[in-house]
This record gives C-alpha cells, sequence and structure tokens, in this order.
C-alpha cells in the first residue's frame, strides 16, 4: 500500500494544488498592480458578473470548491470568517487586499488575551468545561508576544532539525526518518486512492522477526519500510527530543539504544502506520519492563509529533506575519502553509483506569526535555485525583467490591494472586478525561479541550460526553475531529468493560465539526476539508492478547493509507502451569460460520452434555463462560429445564454472590454459571467444585489453570471443555498453537491432556 501511494505522488500533487499554485497568483498579484490604478469593487467581482472578457472570465471563474462551500456556510454566522471567505476569492481573483474597498486589516488580539502558547491553533481559556467553544482567531492575527516566541522557536527549531527545505517541504538533504511526518500529512489524496482503500482487502506481504521475542514477528501491508538505520541518526525524533530519551535510557542502565526493543518500536511508529501490538506483557504480569518501554516509546512518539506540529505552525505564523500587508502575502497561499485541522487536539491516548492513567502522565512529563517543563500546572491536583484513595477496609475481602465498572476498595487483598493486586491496588474508576498542553516552557494539565494538544481518557468518559452532546445541542465533542495519532493501551482490559463504547467513540473521531472553534479557516489542509482525515490517522493498538473483536477492529477501523503492521506470534501454551492430576477433556463441535458458532455451541451442550449432568446425582456442577451473552442463553435455558442452579455473574449483587456460593459449596444448589468478566474483577475461589464444565475458553489465557486449580479438593474430579475451530486464538494460547493446529483439522473430535 505504501508503495502503490509513493509511485503516484508526483502526478496527484501537482493536480490538487493547482489552486495553491503560489507562483501564479504572484504573478497574478504583480500584474494587477502594474496594470491597474483602479479596480472593480468587490460586490461586483465577487458576484460573478458576465462580461464580455469570455477568455479571462475562464480563468477566473471556479466551480465551488468543497472549501469555498465551508466558507460560506461558516461566514453566514460568523462575521471574521466571511472576512476571510473574501479574503479567498481576491486571491483567487489575483487581487491584493489594498484593492477591496472598505475592508481593513485583521484586528490582532491584545497581549494580556494570549499566553506563551507554542501552536497557533486555537486560542486558550481557562474554563475547564471541555464543551466550552474557542473563541475564533482572526485569519493572520498574531501578537507581539507570539512573534517574539515564534523567533525564538523558529531560531532554536531550524528548518534543517526537522528536514524541511524551501517553503517548508522536506528537503533532499533530510533523512527518510526526518521527514515521515511532512511526507504523512503533506500527501493530498484523490478521490480514486480514497474509493480505493474503502474496496481493496490488504494483504500482509512481508515480515521480520521481532527485537527481544523469538516467537513473534512483524508481518505488514505494501513493502517492508523497517531497515538497519545509520547507527549516528536521531531515527527521526527531534535532535532535543532524541537527546533527552538516550540520557533517560544510558541512566536506567541501557548501552545499545540502537538494538533496543524501543528504538525498535519506535521505527514502527515513526511510520505512521496504523499497528497493532498483541502480545505486550503487561505491568501486573511481571511485565514491568516492557510494558514500561512501550508505553515511553508510544509516547515519545506523540512528543515528536506535537512539537513538529508545533514547529511547522509556528514557522509558518511568523512567515505570514513578517510579510502581513506586503505583495509577497501572496505566496503564503500553497500547500506547505495549510498547516492545521479543524481544532488543536491531535494525540488522543485511551486508557481503561486512572492508576494506568497515572502512571503514562508522569512517563509522559519525565519524557519532556526539561526546557519544555519548567513549569508543570496542576500536577497536586492531578496526583491527588488519579492517586490511590484512602478507605475504609471491608471485613469480607470476596464482598468487598463493588460493580462490576464501579471504583473499588483499595483492600490488601491479600487472598487474591499478585497481579490482581497489582492491578487493582490502584486508582481503578474507569471515568476520565485530561487535556494536556504544551506551551514553550510548561506543560499544563486538565487545560481546556480545545485549547490542549494530547487528550487521555478513558472510552467510558469520552462516550459519556457523546451521550450528553447528543442530548444538548449545546455541548459537542468537536475536539475529537482533527486526532492524526490514537493509541489504545491496554485493549484487553477495556474488553472486560465495554467494547462497544471505545468502538463508538472512534467512530466519532475525524468527523467534520459542527461548530467553528478558533482554527484560522484558511490554514486548514485540503484533505480535513474533504473529509479525508481518517485515511491520515494512525492508530497505535496495544493488547496483552489478540481477540476477535481486537483484530475485527483493526481490520475495519483502522483505515490509514500508509498501510498496516501486526504481531503475529506462537504460543507454548499454560497447560505446565495446572497443578493438579486432572484429566482435560477437550470436545470439539462443529460449526458452519462464525455466525452461528454462538448457536452451535448451544445445541452441543443441551443434546451432548446436559444430559449427562441432568440424570447424574453429584452435584457440585460448575460452568464457566467466557462472555455474559453466553451466560444469559445458558442461565435462561437452565431455568426452562427447571434446573438446580445458582449465578455469579457481570452484574449479581454482592449479597447474592455471598449467598450462592455457601448454596453450591453446601450443595443446596447443583450448578454455578461463573463469568470470566466476574472473575476478572473479583477472583472469587469456588469451592466445592467436582465437575468443571468450560462452557467457553477464557481469553486470558492465565485464568485457565486458575479455574482448573479450583478442583483441588475434589475426589471425583473432571474437566469438560468445549471449543470449534473459531476458538482458535483463544485454544492456541491455552494448549499450544502446534497442538491447537492439530485439534481444529483433526478428524477426531475428542482430546485428552492429562
Amino acid at each position: 500500500m505504501g508503495k502503490q501511494f509513493v509511485k503516484k505522488r508526483g502526478l496527484t500533487n501537482s493536480k490538487m494544488s493547482n489552486k495553491f499554485d503560489r507562483n501564479k497568483r504572484l504573478r497574478k498579484i504583480q500584474e494587477e498592480n502594474g496594470a491597474h490604478s483602479s479596480s472593480p469593487s468587490s460586490s461586483e467581482e465577487a458576484s460573478g458578473e458576465e462580461s464580455s472578457g469570455d477568455a479571462v472570465e475562464e480563468i477566473i471563474y471556479k466551480e465551488p470548491s468543497v472549501y469555498d462551500n465551508l466558507l460560506m456556510k461558516l461566514g453566514s454566522s460568523s462575521e471574521s470568517v466571511a472576512d476571510a471567505f473574501k479574503m479567498r476569492q481576491r486571491q483567487e481573483e489575483g487581487r491584493s487586499d489594498s484593492e477591496e474597498e472598505g475592508v481593513g486589516g485583521p484586528e490582532s488580539l491584545s497581549e494580556s488575551e494570549q499566553e506563551d502558547d507554542i501552536s497557533g491553533e486555537g486560542t486558550d481559556s481557562e474554563s475547564r468545561n471541555c464543551t466550552t467553544e474557542g473563541t475564533l482567531q482572526q485569519p493572520g492575527s498574531i501578537t507581539i508576544r507570539e512573534q517574539n516566541e515564534d523567533a525564538d522557536s523558529v531560531a532554536s527549531d531550524t528548518d534543517e532539525e526537522h528536514g524541511l527545505g524551501l517553503n517548508g517541504q522536506p528537503s533532499s538533504e533530510a533523512s527518510a526518518h526526518a521527514s515521515s511526518f511532512h511526507e504523512h500529512f503533506g500527501y493530498n489524496l484523490s478521490k480514486e486512492e480514497v474509493d480505493d482503500l474503502s474496496k481493496k482487502k490488504l494483504k500482509y506481504e512481508w515480515e521480520l522477526p521481532a527485537v527481544d521475542m523469538s516467537n513473534c514477528k512483524w508481518v505488514g501491508t505494501g513493502e517492508c519500510f523497517l531497515k538497519d538505520d545509520n547507527l549516528y541518526s536521531d531515527y527521526g525524533l527531534k535532535p532535543k527530543l532524541y537527546k533527552h530519551w538516550l540520557d533517560i535510557y544510558n541512566k536506567s542502565g541501557g548501552n545499545d539504544f540502537h538494538s533496543s526493543k524501543q528504538r525498535s518500536f519506535f521505527s514502527l511508529c515513526n511510520s505512521y502506520r496504523d499497528i497493532l501490538h498483541s502480545n505486550k506483557k503487561p505491568f501486573y504480569l511481571k511485565g514491568q519492563e516492557e510494558d514500561s518501554n512501550i508505553m515511553e516509546t508510544y509516547l515519545m512518539h506523540s512528543l515528536n509529533h506535537i512539537f513538529r506540529t508545533r514547529d511547522l505552525v509556528t514557522k509558518n505564523d511568523a512567515k505570514v506575519a513578517k510579510n502581513k500587508g506586503s505583495a509577497k502575502e501572496g505566496i503564503f497561499i500553497g500547500d506547505a502553509f495549510l498547516d492545521r485541522g479543524f481544532t488543536r487536539p491531535k494525540v488522543l491516548i485511551l486508557l481503561p483506569l486512572k492508576s494506568i492513567a497515572l502512571n503514562v502522565v508522569k512517563r509522559l512529563i519525565r519524557l519532556t526535555p526539561d526546557a519544555h517543563k519548567v513549569n508543570v500546572e496542576h500536577i497536586d491536583r492531578f496526583c491527588d485525583e488519579f492517586g490511590t484513595k484512602k478507605e475504609e477496609q471491608d471485613k469480607d475481602d470476596d464482598d468487598a467490591s463493588q460493580n462490576i465498572r464501579g471504583t473499588r476498595k483499595s483492600n490488601s487483598q491479600k487472598s487474591k494472586p499478585s497481579d490482581y493486586q497489582i492491578l487493582f491496588g490502584g486508582n481503578n474508576d474507569d471515568n476520565f478525561s485530561i487535556g494536556i498542553k504544551f506551551t514553550r516552557k510548561s506543560i499544563k494539565l486538565y487545560n481546556d479541550f480545545y485549547t490542549s494538544d494530547m487528550i487521555v481518557a478513558s472510552p467510558v468518559n469520552l462516550h459519556q460526553k457523546m451521550t450528553k452532546a447528543e442530548e444538548n445541542k449545546e455541548q459537542d465533542v468537536d475536539y475529537l475531529s482533527s486526532i492524526e495519532v490514537l493509541i489504545i493501551d491496554h485493549a484487553d482490559i477495556i474488553l472486560m468493560q465495554n467494547w462497544s463504547w471505545l468502538i463508538e467513540v472512534v467512530e466519532q473521531l475525524n468527523r467534520i465539526p459542527s461548530k467553528q472553534h478558533g482554527t484560522d479557516v484558511m490554514r486548514i489542509r485540503q484533505w480535513y476539508l474533504d473529509g479525508y482525515s481518517r485515511f491520515y490517522r494512525q492508530t497505535v493498538l496495544l493488547s496483552y492478547h489478540p481477540n476477535p473483536e481486537i483484530n475485527a477492529f483493526f481490520n475495519h477501523h483502522c483505515a490509514n493509507y500508509q498501510g498496516k503492521v501486526k504481531l503475529a506470534c506462537e504460543y507454548k501454551g499454560v497447560l505446565p502451569k495446572v497443578l493438579l492430576n486432572v484429566r482435560q477433556i477437550y470436545e470439539r463441535f462443529n460449526a458452519d460460520s462464525i455466525e452461528k458458532a454462538d448457536d452451535a455451541r448451544l445445541e452441543y451442550f443441551t443434546k451432548k452434555v446436559f444430559p449427562k449432568i441432568k440424570d447424574s446425582i453429584q452435584g457440585g456442577i460448575m460452568l464457566f463462560l467466557s462472555s455474559y451473552f453466553e451466560f444469559v442463553r445458558l442461565r435462561n435455558f437452565l431455568k426452562s429445564q427447571n434446573a438446580s442452579f445458582c449465578l455469579l455473574g457481570d452484574y449479581t449483587e454482592p449479597s447474592d454472590i455471598s449467598r450462592a456460593r455457601v448454596w453450591f459449596f453446601e450443595g443446596k444448589r447443583k450448578t454455578i454459571l461463573y463469568t470470566e468478566r466476574s472473575h476478572f474483577y473479583h477472583r472469587y475461589k469456588i469451592r466445592g467444585i467436582q465437575n468443571l464444565i468450560i462452557y467457553s475458553l477464557p481469553e486470558r489465557k492465565e485464568f485457565y489453570p486458575e479455574i482448573v486449580n479450583m478442583l483441588e479438593g475434589s475426589h471425583n474430579m473432571t474437566c469438560t471443555v468445549l471449543f470449534s475451530r473459531f476458538d482458535m486464538l483463544r485454544l492456541e494460547r491455552i494448549v499450544g498453537s502446534a497442538p491447537a493446529k492439530k485439534m481444529v483439522k483433526s478428524e477426531k473430535g475428542v482430546f485428552v491432556f492429562c
């Protein structure tokens, strides 16, 4: 895919940039200045009145573009935007500002209304309401303070530093890595290419071994872009960021950054391709180093993206301000000066819990060079709100937890597994969001979303804001309209919350906003106006394990024109972690398609498994299910059969859970239903199990030995597992990749592990 578009770039760029041809406009301005001592009024020229000069009319008249229509629409409700539309008309016709009668220069905002902002997108508001509209910025307006800071920024971050040549285009001397930002976002997709992206099914054509993961490899679409970088290059990072990151790496004990996992994964991120990393060992499963390295890398990529965006905007602001009102102003019309989206936020990081967000933001601050974090605003408030809350200890650990989505009490939970204690040992609130803004010398936490560079939030929180915006038309979520880098970390935990909410949030990204939010409409990139921004957005999806929902999301909601890269792994399985000498009988049922797999599973259970346990006198039967949907179907079936059972589901009340566990242990109920999601949030240890039936394998492989080991103390313990060929992803993580392939293809339908 990447190769396909590289080959077309020359033709497409020349075609798309005709109306932004700066040389042609400059010639027109010079001709007009020299040949006319007076000009027609703006009303006559804007009306498109016919005349006898047919040849001249053919050159000047153009069919209104999407950009023109947008300006006209916004102009109907905004005087400043209407002025911007008139300015655009004059530029298209080759006239200078002085030829427009009765129009003065745009007013600049006073110095007191501006801060030491490092990006020209949006104005700063101290309001903490994330739905507050930004103040409309006058096109081309700039303050004295902004001019001084832009000069400082341009002086410190030269064009050579970020690979820019004349007019902001990548220079031939710049490395491929240094220009990947400009290469990716400076390219204009044609309608034919967009149609091709929407229809074409991508093929993974290359593979490379993953660093420090002997059982994994990276596979990607298009041509392989990974290569052995120059040992002395900055790998596409801004020099200040690279130097700071290298210092942190060396101080932490690293001695070969070039061969490190951080450098390798950053090369993937810097390609601006969509990435699926589905084997990231999390911090709570003794993967602290690996988890931190991956987090550090995507945060550095985010900083690099924000700072490069900032540099491009401030450099163009300085050039426009310097030549404002002069004859050279006609130069600043081309693609090089289209440098922004509809709103300022460019990076969105979605996380499941506040405790994880605390670590991410702290690491982000650490990775920011010292010169840019002289002051970190509201850091104390952030640590208080996202840190561990002091709550009373509950007497019963098992009953201490609240609802599946609520904030849980910070008990020591000594009886729980160590990974549970680490994951849920902090602030487990899943409803949060915070805007982060980078100025020249400070980092602002709790910043208004519309003037933030980055948003760190949970899908739960953003989904609530979307719902409120639908109910109240005065509110909106337009700050999601210009996200260029989306990072979803710990997707496997989000699966345990509400995956459909995540999908709805992502579907809301990159939509044309409903209102004007303080950006210079004359500087919006063309592909934003064409509605193609989702094809430019990079999505980095990080998970502990692969999953059909995660794979479907990556296939259908990640449409980056550069292509995709994902991790493919072989698994050894977790059967050796089963400590008991129990026969584990795997029974395969047949399903014609993945859509019919659930019905086929239920049918197999009702006809092959349930008759055996229905006629049995023995109780102590636990049915383990991986989803709430299966839980409901099986509960309804058992009700219809007047079976003796109790429930331990996702939304069962704590008092009912305690009662069910006692009934099951004492034999008052023959069967108990237990879901994976309930086990994830509670880690109950069920006593009295004699016969374990795993209706569907757990997504999290470490749960399998935990569940099977609950048979400890049973005299006639048995374990039965139902599976089909569509359970391959879960099956290979539990029994191993090689055995799983044989089990789904074998003519036999029953397999036994001891």
